[in-house]
């Protein structure tokens, strides 16, 4: 049974919610209880900003929003500052997805690092300028480095298991509109 454009965007919005959720529940999960001498990446950004990059309408902003609040009270950190900024860089990553849809994968990775760089460095800023506790810089930094390093296996894993993938030129949705 072929699926509409309409229900296809649908489902590929309830994929994108259900796995941030489920990276949202694994990070809480008391797996380990020593401290952390290295910092895994971070998911739930490589996650947002492939989807936003590849398939803009399968992550509107008010989920992408919605999401990123909730890790933000969860994970007890300044509730709306990683939020806005998330929302800030994937939305300059939406602008840019037309743009990119025939690019290699090499630019796209350059253009998602220059973001999370850009990203994390604001956060780092803000945090230091309100005084509020941080973890050490180099945990941020190999947390950075790493996110960074696993896009394209994140893309990869998107395209082949959930068919988050650009749209040809020239395809259109449902309505007849360009995507």
């Amino acid at each position: 049974m072929a699926e509409t454009p309409a229900t296809q965007v649908w489902v590929g919005r309830a994929v994108f919610a259900f796995i941030m959720v489920a990276i949202i529940f694994i990070q809480l999960l008391p797996l380990d209880t020593r401290p952390d001498s290295w910092a895994a990446p971070d998911l739930m950004l490589t996650v947002a900003l492939a989807w936003t990059a590849r398939r803009p309408d399968f992550a509107p902003v008010i989920l992408i929003a919605t999401l990123f609040l909730l890790a933000d009270l969860l994970f007890q950190r300044p509730p709306g500052l990683w939020t806005g900024l998330m929302v800030i860089g994937t939305e300059m990553m939406r602008a840019r997805a037309r743009r990119m849809r025939n690019v290699p994968l090499m630019f796209e990775w350059g253009t998602v690092a220059a973001g999370i760089v850009a990203i994390t460095l604001i956060y780092r800023v803000s945090l230091t300028i309100v005084m509020t506790p941080q973890p050490p810089l180099g945990l941020t930094l190999i947390q950075m480095v790493m996110t960074i390093a696993i896009y394209p296996l994140v893309v990869v894993i998107a395209h082949f298991i959930f068919g988050v993938s650009r749209p040809a030129p020239g395809q259109t949705d449902s309505l007849g509109h360009r995507l």
